[in-house]
């Protein structure tokens, strides 16, 4: 199906009246209410997305075709759209509908159907649409379009809107299980400016200076579909995976110099020990039919499905590997194969993520760089707010500490409680059970699995059947308290006594390692308690290779002085 003709001739009307845009409702301001009625009685089958876009007058114009099964009687359709962004018509299955049947108050459009739909029929509503749509004032942090510009002044644009959601641009259900099964994006945009898109790249046609870039991509995710536009270059290759299938290695970057090119080639140099690091230790890439692509936007990163964003300016850590590219790719498997079902359970994406981090340092750099990593991430936990609610949460309510989320806890902390995870149950136990969160079996075979949703309290029970014993205690203390578990010492004479101390109280028997001189000493601490007899003198370390995560005073103490530190330089 093509409307790119009737899109083009709207658009040049449309151009010259585009208005500031106005403010975003607070529906469209958090991805993740809950989903209509309407929404929950329909699957998604395809989303055809044809999009104008004219840097000249920073508008877009849209023409978009959703194709829905319905799994209940149903009498009008719902999908999210920026009211911001006008409704030029709307038909169902071809039928035109009137105004009366079309209703955007606050960024949650209904669509009133000429007649009933009934389980199991199909419909398709087409919606055409345009205006200015609202600018990322600090991209990716806030979503968005990013309308900038490259050294030589060329147009370079780009969407983030994992906060917002993907009604920012096109009509979608904005919430985690939103994805349609199909999406066809027509990008237009002026030549010679090129599109790097999700999936793959299923044709390009110009006409009259501009061009249209056709790609195609299997369930994506939500706010994973993106806009990735600007004068790019490509480098292209191929991985052959450890799993036997090959895959289309792509990177789109800017036309510059040929220090510049030497730059982009070292990126793309990572992508393979990077693939490879992720299927030895988690499985299949998931796209691998598609593509790994990375594009270089004006924003810092995001994890847009088979396109990360990337643009760190080829800036390496001290370890020697570029972190955003790697944290990125992390993605792909935690947040595009497996999609939390709430943004409650975010953690799932982002503590897994960071997690990866260093485990790669470890196998790149060995123990030193894995251990200052960890420690790293365990000085930033804050321990403000649980990391998991236990109720459904829209995405700022997780990412903003300041209206009592989590915030970056779900990152760091989530890292080092994976970490204790797996130093109490065992690589083999915590692995299986990362698999089977991520493809649905622990013995994932490339095409022989689907992206799924997960949610914190499916790990739980995946976690417990793997480990083959019940850890809901473990997962209570450190998922759905703020506060660490504390580790209260007492020692007369040559008696050692340890005690764990839960904040609000309930069983927590996490065992310990303690070295007592030379010696490595196991506690089980069955009951939460553990007594050791020590030689006079005695050298003694709880924990020493730092395997559980709990309440430290000193690191506490230390967050303490850097906020007096950095608020009294503020103050001067």
């Amino acid at each position: 199906m093509t409307r790119l003709p009737l899109l083009l001739a709207a658009s040049a009307v449309l151009a010259g009246c585009a208005t500031a845009p106005a403010p975003m409702t607070d529906f469209t301001a958090n991805s993740g209410s809950p989903r209509a009625p309407e929404q929950l009685a329909v699957t998604f089958e395809h989303a055809d997305v044809a999009l104008r876009v004219d840097p000249a007058t920073q508008s877009i114009s849209g023409d978009t075709a959703l194709t829905f099964t319905a799994t209940a009687p149903l009498t009008r359709i719902a999908v999210e759209l920026d009211r911001n962004l006008p409704i030029d018509g709307a038909s169902v299955d071809g039928v035109a509908l009137p105004a009366a049947a079309i209703s955007n108050p606050d960024g949650r459009l209904y669509l009133t159907l000429p007649k009933p739909l009934l389980a199991g029929e199909r419909t398709t509503v087409r919606i055409r649409y345009h205006g200015v749509p609202h600018v990322a004032k600090r991209a990716p942090w806030d979503g968005a379009f990013v309308w900038a510009r490259t050294a030589d002044g060329q147009p370079w644009i780009a969407t983030t809107v994992e906060g917002e959601g993907c009604d920012l641009f096109w009509p979608c259900i904005d919430h985690p299980m939103g994805k349609p099964k199909l999406i066809d994006l027509h990008i237009t945009v002026p030549s010679p400016l090129v599109v790097a898109g999700n999936g793959v790249a299923t044709g390009m046609t110009e006409k009259d200076g501009w061009h249209t870039y056709d790609w195609r991509a299997r369930n994506p995710s939500t706010y994973g579909v993106s806009l990735n536009i600007g004068p790019y270059d490509v480098l292209a290759g191929d991985y052959v995976s450890r799993y036997g299938n090959t895959i289309a290695l792509r990177y789109w970057y800017l036309k510059g110099d040929e220090e510049n090119r030497k730059k982009a080639q070292g990126l793309f140099d990572e992508f393979t020990p990077m693939l490879d690091f992720f299927e030895s230790r988690i499985g299949p890439y998931p796209f691998g039919d598609e593509k790994m692509g990375v594009v270089e936007t004006p924003h810092l990163g995001m994890e847009h499905q088979t396109i990360n964003a990337y643009g760190n300016k080829y800036l390496k850590s001290p370890y020697g590997y570029d972190w955003l590219l790697h944290h990125e790719l992390s993605h792909e498997w935690f947040g595009n194969q497996m999609t939390n079902a709430d943004w409650d359970d975010m953690w799932l994406h982002e503590g897994f993520g960071s997690y990866m981090q260093p485990l790669y340092l470890q196998s790149l750099r060995g123990e030193m760089a894995f251990q200052a990593e960890l420690f790293k991430q365990r000085q930033a936990i804050k321990n403000k707010a649980p990391i998991v609610s236990g109720k459904t949460q829209r995405i700022q309510d997780v990412y903003d500490a300041d209206k009592g989320g989590p915030g970056n806890d779900i990152y760091v902390k989530g890292s080092l409680i994976l970490h204790t995870l797996r130093n109490l149950v065992g690589d083999d136990a915590f692995f299986r059970a990362t698999r089977r969160m991520v493809y649905g079996t622990d013995t994932p075979v490339p095409g022989q699995f689907q992206p799924r949703w997960s949610s914190t309290k499916e790990f739980i029970g995946i976690a417990n059947e793997a480990a083959g014993r019940d850890l809901d205690w473990f997962f209570d203390a450190y998922l759905y308290h703020a506060a660490l578990p504390e580790l209260v010492e007492t020692r007369a004479g040559d008696q050692l006594t340890l005690r764990w101390q839960l904040k609000d109280g309930g069983a927590f028997p996490m065992p310990l390692e303690i070295r007592v001189n030379d010696r490595i000493e196991k506690l089980p601490m069955t009951d939460g308690q553990g007594v050791l007899t020590l030689p006079p003198r005695a050298l003694v370390t709880i924990d020493p290779y730092s395997r559980v995560l709990r309440r430290a005073a000193h690191i506490e103490a230390w967050q303490a002085d850097e906020a007096a530190r950095k608020k009294s330089k503020a103050a001067k």
